[in-house]
């Protein structure tokens, strides 16, 4: 008998609560239960590491607990020296919604954003609680901030006209003017038009250095002139989805450094962006770019000046002497999907140099430890998402924290904040020491805590040989009243991206548990393309969208029906969206057994692109189609014809769900209606989903609900319960 450690013990007590909590409990899982759950987001600890400070967002049940109303997010709180189990408690008053939480330096104060007063401002509050204080007061929304080092000043971004600077009233006027003229057109000049889901109106993200001193008057702002020289102007932070991790403050104050893409004619087929040096105290401020010759190779920086890296460079942290500069940098320009790798900058020599060259994974982002001689970042990674330590020094890596997927994470001194979810449950809020990770405090609880009356699905990962014989992974999960010896009808969902995944994480948009709690059995596998396998893993997709990923999921369907004769393969619906949404389009042509016989009894398909070619000229992200087929569209036609499922409408014969949103400008509406056209014309059993106010996603609450039970029909229609 071999010995078994805590953590195993520990572990098998865990499982065995698990089983229990199961066999007691009376349902699956649903969407709304999905809606109703708090979530939790943003921890940060107290700069001595003895309390934890976190969002927690609710929604609000109208009509006796029938419908949903609105979603707020506040502050909570949890003293983290008394060893008991007093629970967090809530800090910031009810009715504020609020977001961003930051501690001062001392650790006594608390800054966050909210639009408690109209528009969205910075508010400061002492740490322990007590009433906010309106910090800021300008006339336009806060978008993101930073205080400085030594909380004299704070540095904020907000959307304004380029030509009208540090003047917030030009901007108002300007928009306000828009507003009062009777003609409605507007005139572009170049691209972008439009962006994810809004069109341009001519404003760009800046940033803006104030004092950060509490008053009744409205401060005045200095501009971080992002278009001294040739440089600007651009995005700070970028659109449509940066923050402040794309800007930081150096130790002394006296500048800060921002990552930037030129808003130029170029931008909508750009990936270049730099990190540039913005000195405030000089009398004429200077404004230096600081990322050349990173990771580029010869071919990449010729076009460049000074060698510039035309690839994707930014997320800056200093050294805490303000010698160093940390940042990410991406090698390939114009591919989104390229491995963020380490940097280390010194800023009075210029010499750069990757840190942990050999680690074949991409880092999420930085944060340095106490002592300034280890990065902790996350990174994909076999299908989880852990916490990685690398030596600055060696470019050692280690993994901290392995288990789920680590979604956001503090440190202060030895102690660790972090949030981590799983195919079982969504983020719940943990601390440890860094001496020892594996013991670990639950602050917050999981969801099978929240619902003890709901049963998840059990999960496991398997591989199989896919593509070329290479390994390839994937996740089943059981149906929440499974039962040895019967058979269950299959979700097979398909990841988008396509450089992306299904890993053991939870998801608002796409959870497995969701039809798992319906009675059905999921396959998902990561084919070739997906993240966290390596970045040659992820490569073998561009120019290959309906080549080695159909294989893999040919072959990942097979074997997963080999080893789970739980799958009733005579029942299976496959599910996708974005890039699986085009792999439902594509498989609906080109996945028959010789027979001419289609696997699946019904098809899903969630904005998915119909027309490789069409596409390549509608979307807004020119970079990701320009990439993905070596070219453009006029350039390299075949390239966009190879794998473009509209030219296989003609074989299309599975009944298929179509659901598209109107303000989805990544894979425009006329991409789901075409679908929705074909499948109609050639008399093919098909529905349309049509959301007029949801993007690339579906976000809101009710929303969401109509869509799972949109989908869950579907499927009881096809394939039964």
């Amino acid at each position: 008998m071999s010995a078994r450690t805590p953590l195993a013990l520990a572990l098998a007590g865990l499982l065995g609560l698990a089983a229990a909590h199961d066999a007691q409990a009376a349902r699956g899982f649903d969407v709304r239960d999905l809606q109703k759950l708090d979530r939790v987001s943003s921890p940060v600890l107290s700069p001595d590491g003895a309390r934890v400070v976190f969002a927690k967002r609710e929604i609000a049940m109208e009509n006796g607990g029938k419908d949903f109303g609105k979603a707020s997010t506040s502050l909570w709180s949890r003293d983290l020296r008394p060893r008991d189990l007093a629970p967090p408690r809530r800090i910031t008053p009810v009715g504020w919604n609020v977001n961003s939480p930051a501690f001062s330096a001392d650790g006594q104060t608390l800054y966050f954003l909210s639009a408690f007063g109209g528009s969205q401002q910075v508010y400061a509050m002492p740490a322990a609680g007590g009433v906010p204080r309106q910090l800021t007061r300008f006339p336009l929304d806060v978008g993101s901030f930073k205080l400085s080092p030594d909380g004299s000043r704070i540095a904020v971004s907000m959307e304004v006209f380029p030509d009208c600077g540090a003047d917030l009233e030009c901007t108002v006027k300007r928009l306000d003017g828009r507003e009062q003229a009777k003609t409605s057109g507007v005139l572009y000049e170049q691209l972008f038009v439009r962006h994810w889901d809004s069109w341009e109106d001519g404003r760009h993200n800046r940033l803006f250095v104030a004092d950060a001193k509490i008053g009744n008057g409205t401060q005045r702002v200095a501009l971080v002139d992002a278009a001294t020289g040739s440089f600007g102007p651009g995005n700070v932070p970028s659109k449509p989805f940066g923050g402040n991790d794309e800007y930081a403050w150096a130790p002394d104050g006296q500048s800060i450094v921002f990552a930037m893409r030129r808003a130029d004619r170029q931008e909508a087929w750009s990936t270049d962006f730099d990190l540039y040096r913005y000195r405030i105290d000089r009398q004429q401020p200077v404004l230096a770019s600081l990322t050349f010759d990173d990771r580029a190779d010869a071919a990449a920086a010729a076009p460049g000046p000074q060698g510039q890296n035309r690839a994707w460079d930014t997320g800056p942290v200093f050294s805490a002497d303000g010698s160093k500069l940390y940042y990410r940098a991406m090698k390939r320009p114009g591919f989104e999907a390229d491995r963020f790798g380490l940097m280390e900058r010194d800023l009075a020599t210029g010499a750069t140099r990757e840190i942990a060259p050999d680690w074949d994974r991409s880092a999420d982002g930085i944060v340095l430890s106490a002592d300034g001689r280890t990065i902790y970042t996350t990174a994909q990674d076999l299908g989880q998402h852990p916490l990685f330590a690398v030596d600055i020094a060696s470019g050692k890596v280690e993994k901290v924290l392995g288990e789920g997927s680590i979604s956001a994470f503090d440190i202060a001194g030895d102690t660790i904040a972090f949030t981590r979810n799983s195919l079982r449950s969504g983020d719940q809020l943990f601390t440890a020491s860094l001496s020892s990770p594996q013991a670990q405090r639950a602050i917050t609880p999981a969801a099978g805590e929240v619902l003890p009356d709901v049963a998840f699905g059990a999960y496991e990962q398997f591989s199989f040989p896919g593509w070329n014989g290479e390994t390839v992974h994937g996740y089943v999960v059981k149906p929440w009243n499974y039962e040895e010896g019967k058979r269950y009808p299959v979700a097979f969902l398909i990841h988008g991206g396509p450089q992306g995944s299904f890993g053991d994480g939870w998801s608002y948009r796409w959870n497995p548990q969701t039809y798992a709690g319906q009675g059905y059995a999921v396959v998902m596998i990561d084919f070739h393309g997906s993240t966290g396998y390596g970045q040659a893993f992820t490569d073998a997709i561009s120019g290959d969208w309906g080549g080695k990923p159909l294989e893999d999921l040919q072959k990942g369907w097979a074997a997963a029906q080999q080893k789970y004769p739980f799958l009733d393969g005579g029942k299976a619906c496959a599910l996708g969206a974005s890039y699986g949404g085009y792999m439902i389009n594509w498989i609906a042509g080109n996945w028959f057994d010789p027979a001419g016989q289609s696997p699946w009894k019904c098809l899903v398909n969630h904005d998915g692109v119909f027309d490789t070619r069409s596409m390549g000229y509608v979307t807004e992200e020119l970079w990701f189609t320009e990439w993905e087929n070596r070219g453009t569209p006029f350039a390299q036609p075949q390239n966009y014809e190879r794998f473009n499922p509209v030219n296989h409408v003609a074989a299309w014969k599975v009944p298929m769900l179509v659901v598209q949103g109107e303000k989805d400008y990544r894979v425009p509406v006329d991409q789901g209606l075409s679908t929705f056209t074909a499948l109609q014309r050639k008399g093919i059993e098909s529905q349309l989903l049509y959301f007029p106010d949801e993007n690339h996603w579906v976000l809101k609450p009710a929303n969401s609900v109509l869509w799972h039970d949109t989908v869950n029909a579907w499927l009881k229609q096809h394939i039964g319960q």
